[in-house]
């Protein structure tokens, strides 16, 4: 049976939840930035009048307001964000309970079985090589009924990709915004795909594209035409899932609404009203970040990682990302140090940093076994103990206990980092991101 997959995709959303939470906003090119005075000071996410200026996210305010003298910045309001991220799948939940979330604003649904809301259409189907498929005027109805409910009842635009599987629907959310559906069927797929950049496939990375272009296959379908040696042994065995993907073979299902989002990272960074410009410093800061991530790992169902990536933003904006293979850990204390680590190797005075970022993945989801040596030290007592510790945070607040290391840094000890900085740095992506 032909699947149908949506992807759905909501535009410009801080921008546009801010606009439901001020009214007087609409219609001006706008900003949702960190803070200024904290030296957070970038772009987050930006309107589609800002865009047209050439906004980016991840450009300084002062980048930003240079590009567009008119440029409104606000500050963000992330439960806001999680509000309507909640009320937007609650729409979704009237159609399906196969939806699998993409990040606070994006989402797969799975309508293929899915008669709960859509009213009757008298062309689904059309022929195609003998055999019966889903027509383009009825997949595209499905994405513009989506589109309208969100809209009509939220006030939110969404882009709607609508396709036979997961990374078709992913790309052809990308290619009408705002407020627009596009469909790749089974019926038109070549047609749309093969002249589009590799770049725009999903999990498709710079690396790669990079090195799909230098071999002469800029574009999807010359990808999908390639020899299947050829990418095997370019890529190895991610060379046969960029084959699949290309050629509209991907056959991964959209998960239940209650089943965990499976990680392929967890990170956090922050940017510090001082720079940093010694080792103890940083080797505190890094603790807090470590901190941050290891809850999130616990939390997350992952199991452990053996992977933790160090990102440096130095003063004059320049930055570096460097990563080390680790024994299986959830533990804060290992995974700061294997970043001081990682910082004291990379980073050598005189420095100026500005901000910091760690990230952990190569997720074991539960089946590394216990060595000797670690069931005879202190891992399960330090495991115990930071469990513990997720309880009382959790009941009192994430910034009512802190470790000792911290306690030289003030403005850190009363931060809940955790829940107040997820975004990620900018141009910033773990390689394990990137087939």
């Amino acid at each position: 049976m032909e699947r149908i997959i949506v992807h759905s995709d909501l535009n410009n959303f801080y921008a546009s939840v801010e606009r439901i939470l001020n009214p007087d906003l609409a219609g001006k090119p706008i900003a949702v930035c960190g803070s200024k005075e904290e030296r957070r000071g970038i772009v987050l996410a930006k309107s589609e009048e800002a865009k047209k200026f050439g906004v980016k996210t991840g450009d300084t305010i002062w980048q930003a307001q240079k590009k567009c003298p008119y440029l409104v910045t606000v500050p963000p309001h992330f439960k806001e964000y999680m509000h309507y991220s909640v009320k937007v799948k609650e729409i979704y939940a009237q159609f399906t309970d196969l939806i699998e979330s993409y990040g606070i604003d994006e989402c797969w649904l799975d309508l293929t079985r899915s008669t709960k809301v859509l009213p009757p259409f008298a062309d689904m189907y059309t022929q195609r090589d003998g055999g019966r498929c889903y027509s383009p005027e009825y997949l595209r109805f499905i994405g513009d009924f989506i589109r309208n409910e969100v809209k009509s009842k939220l006030n939110l635009t969404v882009s709607c990709g609508v396709s036979f599987n997961k990374v078709f629907a992913k790309l052809g959310s990308d290619l009408k915004k705002p407020d627009g559906t596009t469909v790749i069927g089974k019926v038109n797929f070549e047609k749309v795909v093969a002249g589009l950049p590799v770049e725009d496939l999903l999990y498709v990375g710079k690396a790669t594209a990079y090195k799909l272009h230098a071999i002469g296959l800029p574009t999807i379908g010359k990808l999908a035409a390639a020899d299947d040696e050829e990418i095997k042994r370019l890529f190895g065995k991610n060379g046969q899932t960029l084959l699949k993907y290309a050629r509209g073979e991907d056959t991964e299902e959209v998960k239940h609404m209650d089943e965990k989002r499976v990680y392929k990272s967890i990170g956090n960074s922050c940017t510090y009203a001082e720079d940093i410009t010694d080792y103890d410093r940083a080797e505190r800061l890094l603790y807090v970040l470590a901190e941050s991530v290891a809850s999130r790992l616990r939390e997350s169902g992952q199991g452990l990682a053996d992977t933790v990536h160090l990102w440096v933003r130095y003063g004059n904006l320049t930055d570096i990302s460097v990563q080390k293979k680790v024994r299986h850990t959830a533990l804060c204390g290992e995974i700061a140090r294997h970043a001081f680590v990682l910082f004291k190797e990379n980073v050598k005075p005189p420095f100026s940093v500005r901000s910091l970022g760690i990230t952990v993945s190569g997720f074991d989801n539960g089946t590394s076994q216990i060595t000797l040596d670690e069931a005879c030290g202190n891992y399960k007592k330090l495991e115990a103990v930071e469990k513990c510790v997720d309880k009382i945070r959790k009941k009192h607040g994430y910034d009512k206990l802190q470790r000792g290391i911290i306690a030289e840094e003030p403005e850190q000890m009363k931060s809940d980092i955790k829940n107040s900085h997820l975004i990620k740095p900018a141009n910033f992506t773990p390689p394990e991101d990137d087939i």
